[in-house]
């Protein structure tokens, strides 16, 4: 079986406060938490569960996806007038 470390992870913010963190390559797999560590962790027992479902099954984990990086944003002009 494949460990967590070999799978990209996504951490952000979400719209309420708290943090959302998930693995793309794998459906299903996604936490949340009050702090970027309680979203963290919560994803390590999802993953772990996700896991032992696979290996119950007779099922390899998916491969990892490429993800790209972008940022997105914004620039504004301030005067001093």
């Amino acid at each position: 079986m494949k460990l967590m470390t070999e799978y990209t992870i996504v951490l952000q913010p979400d719209d309420n406060g708290t943090f959302v963190a998930y693995i793309p390559a794998i459906s299903g797999c996604h936490a949340w938490g009050q702090t970027l560590d309680e979203a963290r962790a919560e994803l390590v027992n999802v993953f772990d569960m996700i896991t032992e479902e696979y290996s119950e099954q007779g099922r390899d984990l998916p491969n990892d996806v490429k993800f790209r990086k972008s940022v997105v944003g914004y620039f504004m002009k301030f005067s001093n007038n």
